[in-house]
């Protein structure tokens, strides 16, 4: 598979701060990638550098196997930036107009899709067409889908969002899904950093976790899951955990770690433990098991553990939060 993005060895400071650490990652045409970290992990940096907004101290970033700040190689891409990027004062047409004119979509091609992208996201609605509105008149999420119209309207081959989901309802967010992976399907590639990382976990092909500028992971979601060496069981029980069970939980030769946060337990296997033994003393402590399942541990997890590595005070979910 070609790559939509190559990155080899790419490093940016400023001043006394290393932001971007020898960076190297290569984004497939055709694929949903994810670009996770915590604030201050160097993701914004590093999508800047993409853009050729920034110019890399080191290294080199090619997009669609040219270089990146080759004329018009930036102009196959798409950017919705995390911090709102629109003309309060204009009305939504005139300034999506605008943005597809900056990209050589000519007028009436622009208008054209401009109405079709304002209908799709229900922005156009029978009490009101909110095309002709100020874009200072609208609700943070009715200005997120305008950018995110922006960031598309041109039909780029590469589609950067920057915290897409930002200010969304679980309605609109899913809409923004649903047209995620149309672009997928289309052949498009789609790289979108967020710390939502059940949004991550539903979308991606691929993710790169970055954390004090230097990547700690990088693969295929299935990889990532797999390489974290952790063996998890997914536990249900009907009427919950009474105190034999729990001293069979609390065997350290069976489980090392425990998450009770919802009604199916997490839990670590210690190293050669055997599932089946676990089982088989749950049983004889007079649990009724509803759900006894040997997954791999989620996205979420692989995040916390890893950037929480880290961080001097161990603070994991201050950076998964952050």
């Amino acid at each position: 598979m070609t790559a939509a993005v190559r990155i080899d060895h790419i490093s940016k400071r400023f001043a006394n701060h290393v932001a971007v650490r020898d960076l190297s990652l290569v984004i497939p045409t055709g694929t949903v990638y994810g670009l996770l970290g915590p604030n201050g992990a160097g993701k914004t940096t590093t999508i800047r550098m993409i853009l050729d907004v920034l110019e890399p101290d080191t290294g080199t970033i090619q997009i669609m196997g040219m270089p990146n700040g080759r004329t018009g190689v930036v102009d196959r891409v798409g950017y919705l930036p995390e911090e709102r990027g629109l003309y309060r004062r204009m009305t939504v047409r005139r300034v999506l107009l605008f943005l597809a004119r900056l990209k050589g979509v000519p007028p009436a091609e622009a208008a054209r899709r401009i109405d079709g992208w304002l209908e799709r996201l229900q922005l156009v609605r029978a009490e009101r067409d909110w095309g002709d509105a100020r874009v200072e008149e609208l609700s943070r999420g009715m200005q997120q889908k305008v950018q995110f119209i922006g960031a598309l309207v041109h039909d780029p081959d590469v589609m950067i969002l920057d915290e897409p989901f930002s200010a969304l309802d679980p309605i609109n967010a899913q809409a923004l899904k649903d047209i995620i992976i149309e672009l997928k399907r289309a052949g498009k590639t789609v790289v979108f950093s967020t710390h939502l990382m059940e949004s991550a976990e539903r979308l991606c092909d691929a993710v790169c976790i970055i954390a004090q500028g230097t990547k700690l992971v990088d693969g295929t979601l299935a990889d990532v899951r797999r390489a974290h060496g952790v063996q998890q069981v997914a536990l249900a029980l009907e009427g919950g955990a009474h105190n034999g069970i729990a001293r069979v939980l609390q065997d350290r030769t069976l489980v090392t770690r425990i998450d009770d946060s919802n009604q199916v337990i997490e839990l670590d296997l210690a190293p050669a433990a055997d599932p089946q033994r676990l089982l088989r003393a749950l049983i004889e402590a007079g649990a009724v098991v509803q759900r006894f399942e040997l997954v791999q541990p989620s996205l979420h997890r692989v995040f916390v553990d890893r950037v929480s590595a880290l961080s001097p005070n161990g603070d994991a979910m201050g950076a998964v939060h952050a």
